[in-house]
């Protein structure tokens, strides 16, 4: 398809759903009918179930979803870092047996990186993995997992020698989450929520087969993923109607349709439960301040930078000049629309941000936006580890002082 254009693939997407497309299908039914059309996750290669599109024309099947007012593919960690990662590492046959399972959303995935004590020097990390036959013995505690609660699998990295250089003795595993090695514990944020988990594993086990990329291999095999996570957090664009997957999220029996009524607020720019401007004016109106002039303009800064990202990242998915710090730049561009559209929508709502939600007369989402803010500027790499690749990596400056690259793990010391 390298030939066709957004409005090809738009069209041929609306033809599709025409046909296709039924509110009365459950979930499950309707993504089972998206993933054989291919239309789940465009951008994999036709191997691995998609079709082989680039960012504009992946995007355009987001966008012709979202116009169509129809469920979207399954929404979480599977489909944004999982499938991808294994199209790109994985063997002819790991991909055959993981991916049309987050693709039709079946199976949901949890991304086991981030350590108490290694989060962001994330090769520090220190959940060990010890060979026994043809398994993995798996012990050590990871923190900050989402959607840990409701996950079937896990992509984990573990150490796998200690006796090599911090980065080169890990290695990346797809590991079942739901085995009596493995405990769950939620974390409530000052959100109420509990997006979160701390996992505690204690002699989990996991085949030799589930190794993805090789033994050893796992720091460039997270590295992947890492770079996909930061891509489609920065990523934008119009997005459709988010479905959690998963048998425990419990909702692939229920009718598609009863879910429409769910609206994106996300800025154009990027995700991380931000507020797009066009939720801004919203609120705008309904406060009576639209003709604001310092409003105003704060919304159309929200505006621009939501825009100048989403053209930057198709600049360099469409062949324009690139610095490896795409999916950096991205993610930072992320955080601060985050936060700015948490400062612009305080102003329009004034003392209302100060309201529950259930007594603002813009619904709350502000003051969700607000406490939820800090959040993405942490998740995905914190910004400052961000600005840290972008000058050790892309502009060259010296990195912090330490030990020799060489030196073996076991030797280091510990945080």
């Amino acid at each position: 398809m390298s030939d066709a254009t957004a409005n090809d693939v738009q069209e041929e997407l609306s033809a599709w759903l025409e046909e296709n497309w039924d509110p009365e299908l459950t979930v499950g039914q309707w993504w089972q009918r998206l993933n054989e059309g291919k239309w789940c996750h465009p951008s994999l290669p036709e191997e691995a179930g998609g079709r082989g599109y680039n960012r504009e024309l992946t995007q355009a099947v987001a966008a012709g979803l979202a116009e169509a007012n129809v469920v979207g593919p399954p929404s979480g960690l599977g489909l944004m870092l999982a499938a991808p990662t294994i199209a790109v590492h994985g063997s002819q046959e790991q991909i055959d047996r993981f991916i049309p399972k987050i693709l039709d959303g079946t199976e949901a995935w949890c991304q086991l990186f981030s350590e108490p004590n290694a989060g962001s020097d994330l090769a520090g990390l220190q959940a060990k993995a010890v060979r026994d036959g043809d398994e993995w013995i798996i012990s050590g505690q990871k923190v900050w997992t989402s959607g840990g609660h409701m996950a079937k699998m896990g992509m984990l990295i573990a150490r796998t020698d200690l006796d090599a250089p911090k980065h080169q003795g890990i290695t990346y595993f797809a590991i079942d989450m739901e085995q009596p090695g493995i405990e769950v514990r939620p974390l409530r944020e000052m959100t109420g929520q509990a997006l979160f988990n701390e996992v505690f594993l204690d002699e989990a086990r996991v085949p030799h087969a589930n190794v993805l990329g090789g033994l050893g291999a796992g720091w460039a095999v997270a590295n992947s993923t890492l770079a996909f996570e930061r891509a489609s957090l920065g990523g934008g664009g119009r997005q459709p109607v988010s479905v959690p997957p998963g048998a425990i999220a419990g909702r692939l029996e229920r009718k598609a349709g009863s879910f429409l009524d769910r609206v994106s607020r996300g800025p154009e720019g990027g995700g991380g439960r931000g507020i797009s401007s066009q939720a801004l004016m919203d609120f705008a109106k309904a406060a009576g301040n639209e003709t604001d002039p310092v409003i105003r303009q704060e919304i159309m800064k929200v505006h621009i930078l939501g825009q100048v990202n989403r053209l930057n990242m198709l600049r360099a998915k469409s062949g324009g000049r690139r610095t490896g710090a795409e999916g950096n730049l991205a993610k930072l561009a992320m955080s601060e629309m985050v936060r700015r559209g948490r400062e612009v929508g305080n102003m329009i709502i004034g003392a209302d941000g100060m309201l529950a939600s259930s007594d603002c007369r813009t619904g709350g989402l502000v003051q969700e936006a607000t406490l939820f803010s800090p959040a993405p500027s942490i998740y995905g790499g914190t910004d400052e580890i961000q600005r840290n690749i972008i000058g050790e990596r892309v502009l060259g400056l010296p990195k912090e002082p330490g030990p020799a690259k060489g030196t073996p793990f076991r030797e280091l010391v510990q945080n």
